[in-house]
């Protein structure tokens, strides 16, 4: 019998690459609120997310321009315009990396920071001290932080930004495995929230290869995944051993910065009187001096 040949059959690496890309660019200007980059929400509003015209706007490009990257049309992208595209879609260490392989052009600024909030967010990370409080996206990278929290189990400022990942520190960092005084229901929990997050983003390479490196690293991972338990984000306590002012107990609380699935303003609420007099004293020991003209911390290339 004669065989059909489909269109999708001759179609070459490049593109293939402009679909991938035009997707993944839908995919994150969806889940960004207008209020996170300081654009009014608006009442008439039938997409989720942001407009293809507010990020032309954001990212200081055609609209017109931006509009046809995003059906995928055959037009260059420069190193330049896809940091501003970087920038305007707050994308983190992995999903920069990601946009410009597809874009096919070399990063100017691998280590660039590229914000992934508003100034208002990171000053509102400063002015709750000494509680501790980040920033993290459904996958559990951490963000942004203020000084409490980098110094909440250990020196966070020290550790690659790849590594600035709650998951990746509970299943193989020796301190965390140290300070998280009941780790063994924390893991569990961790396992099974960010299974039930990665439900929206199996295909993303970024989820992909923290999943694979965590397995690779951590065979109390692997056997807490092969569970298949399933957990929303939910406000609870938990308690910390920290090697400078001892047992700490906090209720902590997620405020979501945009869609549910998205990033998150966490806040460490001490639980009693003596975790609070405790971090007071450590709120005075990481608050030096020298730290008061330091910016809120960032994490993950941000």
């Amino acid at each position: 019998m004669p065989t059909t040949t489909t269109t999708a059959q001759y179609e070459s690496g490049a593109d293939i690459k402009r679909r991938e890309l035009a997707s993944f660019l839908r995919s994150r200007r969806e889940r960004i609120a207008p209020e996170q980059v300081g654009l009014p929400a608006g009442r008439r509003r039938r997409t989720p997310g942001l407009r293809r015209e507010e990020v032309a706007q954001l990212a200081a490009v055609g609209v017109t321009w931006y509009t046809w990257l995003e059906q995928a049309r055959e037009i260059q992208v420069s190193a330049q315009v896809a940091d501003a595209i970087a920038r305007a879609l707050m994308l983190d260490r992995n999903e920069r990396v990601h946009l410009f392989t597809l874009a096919g052009v070399a990063d100017p600024s691998p280590f660039a920071d590229c914000p992934g909030m508003s100034d208002q967010i990171r000053l509102m990370l400063r002015q709750l001290e000494p509680l501790p409080a980040f920033v993290a996206n459904s996958r559990h990278d951490v963000i942004a932080y203020n000084r409490t929290y980098n110094r909440l189990i250990d020196d966070l400022d020290a550790r690659p930004f790849e590594d600035r990942n709650i998951m990746w520190l509970a299943f193989t960092d020796p301190a965390w495995r140290e300070a998280l005084i009941d780790r063994e229901e924390v893991i569990r929990l961790m396992a099974a929230k960010f299974r039930s997050g990665m439900a929206e983003h199996l295909a993303e390479p970024a989820w992909k290869s923290l999943l694979k490196r965590l397995q690779q690293a951590s065979p109390e991972f692997c056997e807490a995944w092969d569970r298949h338990e399933v957990l929303q984000p939910d406000n609870r306590s938990k308690r910390y051993l920290n090697p400078q002012v001892g047992l700490l107990t906090f209720d902590f609380t997620h405020l979501w910065l945009g869609p549910r699935s998205g990033p998150r303003l966490v806040t460490y609420t001490p639980a009693d009187e003596v975790t609070r007099t405790r971090l007071q004293r450590l709120y005075e020991l990481c608050a030096s001096p020298a730290d008061e003209a330091r910016p809120v911390l960032a994490a993950a290339g941000r």
